[in-house]
């Protein structure tokens, strides 16, 4: 799970506990991406590893990289036959190149967006593949506004600001990746709103999870207050029936090089 201008520190197992949705959505990407024995795949922000093994499982050889050790070191135990590598989304490197890149909910923690397109298109063979998938504009909206208004509330108009994520329209991502020098074959930008796994917390733990950049240098105590008083503020839009949900909206784009 990719970061960059600002880090996130990973809790791997919480993730695959309560948060296993982010990759559970991925099993589809992986039918798009339609791996075949013989090729060379590279998961891009491979977390936990449970989509690179999907991928390995046609007969690929995948490599999986995440700039989290956490992520990494319980992938290496879940999948020992693997191979699992701590590299960053701007700056990985390989001598021997890629038949295709797969990433899935990782590339909007990249805010160094070009730097990671050129990496991808540096490190994919001539004709390969980018199969895409990750937050798009307006993704987690209504999370993202009642948070930062909690923030600001409370006092924390910097931390409120600090640019952790990246949710570009589904034109300025591909003008980006053509620019570079792919050919975009398939794009879309559509709502995929997610239940979240904790009846109980469910944005509170989603924003533990995700946001907690955005708590930095905030005492323990005040912290939960404001977590309580954004999931109270999303009451309205965002429970029904019993359930959390989480706004997402994605892109999904696939290009050649």
């Amino acid at each position: 799970m990719e970061t960059a201008t600002v880090h996130t520190n990973w809790n791997a197992h919480l993730y695959d506990d309560k948060h296993s949705f982010v990759f559970k959505y991925g099993e589809d990407l992986v039918d798009v991406l339609k791996p075949e024995a013989g090729e060379r795949i590279l998961d891009l922000g491979c977390g936990t590893g449970y989509l690179t093994s999907i991928i390995a499982a046609s007969g690929a050889t995948v490599v999986g990289i995440d700039n989290s050790l956490e992520m990494i070191t319980k992938a290496k135990e879940q999948y020992p036959a693997l191979e699992f590598k701590v590299q960053s989304a701007t700056e990985f490197y390989f001598d021997e190149h890629f038949d295709a890149i797969f990433s899935n909910a990782v590339l909007h923690w990249v805010t160094k967006k070009e730097m990671a397109i050129d990496c991808m298109y540096r490190n994919l063979k001539r004709s390969g593949r980018l199969v895409l998938e990750f937050g798009g504009k307006l993704n987690v909206d209504k999370i993202v506004t009642a948070l930062k208004n909690s923030l600001i509330m409370h006092g924390f108009a910097e931390n409120a600001a600090i640019p952790l994520w990246y949710f570009p329209s589904l034109s300025e991502y591909t003008g980006l990746l053509e620019k570079r020098g792919f050919s975009v074959t398939y794009g879309a930008h559509f709502n995929r709103e997610t239940k979240l796994n904790d009846i109980d917390n469910g944005v509170k733990d989603w924003v533990k999870m995700f946001g907690s950049a955005f708590f930095k240098g905030i005492d323990d105590a005040v912290v939960s207050e404001i977590l309580e008083e954004v999931q109270q503020a999303l009451v309205t839009t965002n429970y029904r029936n019993g359930e959390w949900y989480a706004d997402y909206k994605r892109l999904r784009v696939i290009a050649i090089k």
